[in-house]
C-alpha cells in the first residue's frame, strides 16, 4: 500500500507521529490502559466544532531536552485582535474630501514564553479542542480566539512547507525525465538517415525501434509525472506561489499546455469511482472474514490459498471482474495484532510515507473526496505505489489504485484499495503491468491500545523476468504478500512505541543517560535504515549497471551525486550490491552480522581493531530489534559506528555506517540529528525454506533450500568528494572487490558455502 515519491532523500517521518503517546513497556504487550485517539480535526474556520479527547501524558524533562526552537519563533505569526473596538470604521481627519477610511488594524506580537507554550502544545496535540484552548489562554493571559487563530496559522505553516518541499522534488524529477527524453531523442535521430528518414543499416533498425519503444515509454512515464505534479500545484489557492516553485524550467505557454492534458481525474466521473470502491468494499469483507471453503490451509506450509472457483462463484457474482483474468493471480491473507491506537493507525494509512522497505515510491495523484473530520471516513484518493523488495534483482512494481477509508461500525474500520477499470486509459499500456483487485485491511479496535489487523492481498500479475535466487518467492506470493505487509507493520509500530516510551527498563536502554539523547539516536537510526532501503532497491530512480569482477562474480552498481544534503556526505557517492543464497540458517546469520565480538571477522574495517559497544537500545520486544553504537579502537585512531539491526517473520537487516565521534557524541546527549551525515552499508536476510517453494509437485523440482538464507550484501562509499566529478572503473573496483571479501569472510567464519 502506498509511501514517498521523493529524491534520493526523502523526509525523515516519525512512522506514527504521536507525541502524547506515554507508555511502560513493562505492560505494553500485556495489554495497557485504553488509548483515545480522537483528535479534533474539524474544519479550519469553525470554533471547535466536535469534541475530542487526548491521551493522558507524562512530561519528559531532562537537562538535555529543553525547548527546541522554531520556525514561529521566527516568523512570530501576527494573529488579529478580535475583540480590539478600535477595528471599527472611524473618519480620516487628513481627507480634505471628507471621505471615511477603515482605521488600520492592531496587532498583538506574543511574546517568546507564549509561544514555547503554544508550541508544546502543538507538538502533543496540533487540533486541540476547546477546553485545551481555554486553559491554555488563562495560562498565557491570551484569549481563546488568539490561540485558536494561532494554532490554524502553525497548522497551515507546516502544511504548506511540506507541500513546496514535496513540489520541489517532483519538480526535479520531472526535469530529469525530461532529460532523458531528449537523450533517447538524440539516440534516434542519430541512428536514422537524415534524407529518408529510414535505419542506416539493418542492425540500426534494431537500435531505432528499441529506442522508440524507449521513448514511448518515458514519455508514459513523463506524463504521470506531471499529472503527479498538476495534483501538487492544484492544492495551493490561485497565486499563491510562483511559476519557478511549481513548473519546470520552461516557457508559460509549455507548462500550460502540459498540465491541461487530463481533466478530473484521469476522465473517470466521481459517481463512478465511489460505485467501485463501495462494491470493492463489499469484496474485501467477504475475503477478509470469511473461513473455508473461500480460504483453504496448506497442510505442508500452514499459509492460507484461495479457493479460486469458490471465490468466482460467491465473491464475484455479481461482479465484473468475476471472469477469469488473462494475467496470474496472487492472493494472499493475514491476521495479527498490533500495539497502536485505531485512529492513528487509520490516519497514517491515508499518509503516502509507509513502509519503507516495501514502498521505494508513491505519491497521492488526486483526491476524490476528503471524508469526514476527524478521521477521514468515506476519504478516496487516487495513489500510486512503486513496491520493492531489497535487491536490485527483482524488478519493482508500479500501480495505480484508489484508496478508500470507511468505517464499518463503532469498533471496525475498512482501508480499501483497488485498481478502476479505464482509469490507466491516459498511462501507456506497458506500464500496467500489475492491478490491484479489492486489496486492504480490515482494523478492528480492542480498546487497550492494540488493534487486530487483517490484511488481504489480491493481484493481477503480468509475468515478469527474476532472478533464479528469488524465482520461486517471487511466483509463491510471498515477496508481495500480506504476511509481508503485516510483518512489517508490526515491526513498525512496536518501533514507534518504543521511541515514545518515557519508561524503559535500564537494560534496553544501556548507554544513553537521557530520554532525549534515546529519542535523538533512534531517530537517526531510522533516517539511516530509510536511506539504506532506498538505494538498495530497483526503483527507476536507481539505475544499476552489471559489472563482472575479476573472479567472474557478476556486481551491481549504481552512482549518485550529493551536492547539499546535508544527511549524506557531500560528492559522488557509489552503491554496490551483490546477492548470494547460504546454506545457513536465516536466524544464525542475523545473529552473527549483528554481534559486535563477531565483528572483526567480517568487516574489513574491524580487522585488528578492538571493538567495543558503547550504547544499546531496544527498539522492539525481540532482542534483535536494537540500535547500537560501537567503537573501533585501532592503534592509530579510533571510529565509530552507528548500528540498526531489525527482524521480523519476513526479513532481518543491519545497517551500519560510520558516524563523525563529535557529531554522535552531541546526538547522545539529545542534540538534532538531522544534520548529521550517514552514508548506510549493510545485508538484508531473507528465510529460504519450504514455505518458498512451489506448492505444485513435479517430476523436476528445484534444488532443495530449505534452511538457507538469502543474503543481499550493500556497500556505500564516497569515491569523490567533488560532486562534479565522474565516476571511473578505478573508483569502483575497490568497492566490488570489498563486497566480495566481505562475503568470503561471513562464509569462512559461519562454515558455509553458496549454492
Amino acid at each position: 500500500m502506498g509511501v514517498d515519491m521523493s529524491n534520493n532523500n526523502p523526509p525523515n517521518n516519525d512512522f506514527f507521529a504521536s507525541p502524547a503517546l506515554s507508555l511502560s513497556l513493562a505492560g505494553i504487550f500485556r495489554g495497557a490502559a485504553a488509548i483515545s485517539g480522537g483528535v479534533e480535526e474539524g474544519d479550519e474556520g469553525s470554533g471547535g466544532g466536535g469534541t475530542s479527547r487526548r491521551d493522558d501524558t507524562v512530561e519528559i524533562s531532562s537537562e538535555n531536552s529543553g525547548p527546541v526552537r522554531s520556525r514561529s519563533d521566527d516568523a512570530d505569526f501576527l494573529i488579529n485582535n478580535a475583540d480590539d473596538d478600535d477595528d471599527d470604521d472611524e473618519d480620516d481627519g487628513g481627507d480634505d474630501k471628507g471621505k471615511k477610511k477603515k482605521k488600520r488594524k492592531r496587532y498583538h506580537r506574543h511574546t517568546a514564553e507564549q509561544i514555547r507554550e503554544m508550541e508544546a502544545l502543538f507538538k502533543e496535540s496540533p487540533h486541540p479542542d476547546e477546553k485545551q484552548r481555554q486553559q491554555l489562554s488563562k495560562q498565557l493571559g491570551l484569549h481563546p480566539r488568539q490561540v485558536k487563530f494561532w494554532f490554524q496559522n502553525r497548522r497551515t505553516q507546516i502544511k504548506a512547507i511540506q507541500e513546496r518541499h514535496e513540489n520541489s522534488l517532483l519538480k526535479t524529477e520531472l526535469e530529469k525525465f525530461r532529460d532523458e527524453n531528449k537523450s533517447l531523442r538524440d539516440n534516434i535521430h542519430k541512428s536514422a538517415c537524415p534524407n529518408c528518414g529510414f535505419a542506416t543499416a539493418s542492425g540500426d533498425t534494431n537500435l531505432a525501434a528499441d529506442g522508440q519503444q524507449q521513448l514511448k515509454i518515458e514519455n508514459a512515464r513523463l506524463k504521470a509525472e506531471v499529472e503527479k505534479l498538476k495534483a501538487m500545484v492544484g492544492k495551493y489557492p490561485h497565486g499563491t506561489i510562483s511559476h519557478t516553485a511549481t513548473c519546470p524550467s520552461s516557457s508559460d505557454q509549455e507548462s500550460k499546455s502540459t498540465l491541461d492534458l487530463y481533466t478530473g481525474v484521469f476522465g473517470i466521473d466521481k459517481a463512478t469511482i465511489m460505485d467501485a470502491v463501495n462494491q470493492a468494499l463489499e469484496e474485501l469483507k467477504k475475503m477478509a472474514l470469511s473461513g473455508e471453503p473461500l480460504w483453504l490451509t496448506s497442510v505442508e506450509t500452514g499459509r492460507e490459498i484461495l479457493n479460486y472457483d469458490e471465490y468466482l462463484r460467491e465473491v464475484c457474482a455479481d461482479s465484473s471482474s468475476g471472469e477469469r483474468p488473462k494475467r496470474s493471480i496472487e492472493a494472499s491473507r493475514d491476521s495479527r495484532v498490533v500495539f497502536v491506537d485505531l485512529p492513528k493507525l487509520v490516519q497514517t494509512f491515508m499518509d503516502v510515507e509507509m513502509f519503507p522497505s516495501l514502498i521505494s515510491r508513491a505519491a497521492v495523484v488526486d483526491i476524490i473526496c476528503n471524508g469526514e473530520d476527524p478521521n477521514r471516513n468515506g476519504a478516496v484518493q487516487l495513489m500510486y505505489a512503486e513496491l520493492q523488495m531489497l535487491t536490485p534483482t527483482v524488478p519493482t512494481r508500479e500501480v495505480y489504485f484508489v484508496r478508500y477509508c470507511k468505517q464499518l461500525n463503532a469498533e471496525q474500520w475498512a482501508i480499501v484499495d483497488v485498481s478502476i477499470d479505464k482509469l490507466e486509459d491516459n498511462i501507456d499500456a506497458s506500464l500496467i503491468k500489475f492491478r490491484k483487485r479489492p486489496s486492504g485491511c480490515i482494523i478492528e479496535d480492542k480498546s487497550n491500545g492494540h488493534c487486530k489487523v487483517t490484511w488481504v492481498e489480491h493481484l493481477e500479475c503480468q509475468k515478469t523476468t527474476v532472478h533464479s535466487l528469488y524465482r520461486s518467492m517471487v511466483n509463491s506470493g510471498l515477496a508481495f504478500g500480506a504476511k509481508r505487509w503485516m510483518s512489517t507493520l508490526q515491526l513498525q509500530c512496536e518501533r514507534s512505541v518504543f521511541l515514545m516510551a518515557t519508561n524503559v527498563p535500564t537494560k534496553d536502554s544501556t548507554g544513553v543517560a537521557t530520554l532525549a539523547g534515546r529519542k535523538s539516536i533512534l531517530k537517526l537510526a531510522q533516517r539511516m535504515t530509510c536511506n539504506f532501503c532506498r538505494a538498495l532497491g530497483a526503483s527507476s530512480f536507481n539505475t544499476w549497471t552489471k559489472v563482472t569482477t575479476k573472479s567472474g562474480e557478476d556486481v551491481k552498481v549504481t552512482s549518485r551525486k550529493n551536492l547539499n544534503n546535508p544527511g549524506e556526505p557531500i560528492g559522488v557517492i557509489l552503491c554496490a550490491v551483490f546477492s548470494v543464497w547460504l546454506a545457513v540458517s536465516p536466524t544464525v546469520l542475523f545473529d552473527f552480522l549483528r554481534d559486535d565480538a563477531h565483528r572483526h571477522e567480517w568487516d574489513v574495517m574491524a580487522k585488528g581493531c578492538q571493538v567495543k559497544s558503547i550504547a544499546n537500545l531496544a527498539k522492539g520486544q525481540d532482542r534483535g530489534n536494537a540500535v547500537g553504537i560501537q567503537t573501533l579502537k585501532s592503534k592509530e585512531n579510533m571510529t565509530w559506528a552507528l548500528q540498526d539491526s531489525s527482524t521480523n517473520t519476513y526479513e532481518s537487516m543491519v545497517v551500519y555506517a560510520p558516524v563523525d565521534t563529535t557529531s554522535i557524541q552531541s546526538v547522545m546527549t539529545g542534540c538534532d540529528s538531522s544534520s548529521v551525515a550517514v552514508l548506510p552499508s549493510g545485508f538484508s536476510i531473507l528465510p529460504d525454506g519450504m514455505e518458498s517453494r512451489s506448492l505444485v509437485l513435479t517430476s523436476t523440482q528445484e534444488k532443495n533450500t530449505e534452511g538457507g538464507s538469502l543474503l543481499t550484501i550493500a556497500i556505500q562509499a564516497v569515491t569523490n568528494g567533488s560532486p562534479t566529478s565522474k565516476l571511473t572503473a578505478e573508483s569502483v573496483e575497490p568497492v566490488t572487490s570489498l563486497i566480495l571479501t566481505v562475503l568470503e569472510n561471513i562464509k569462512r567464519s559461519l562454515e558455509c558455502d553458496d549454492g
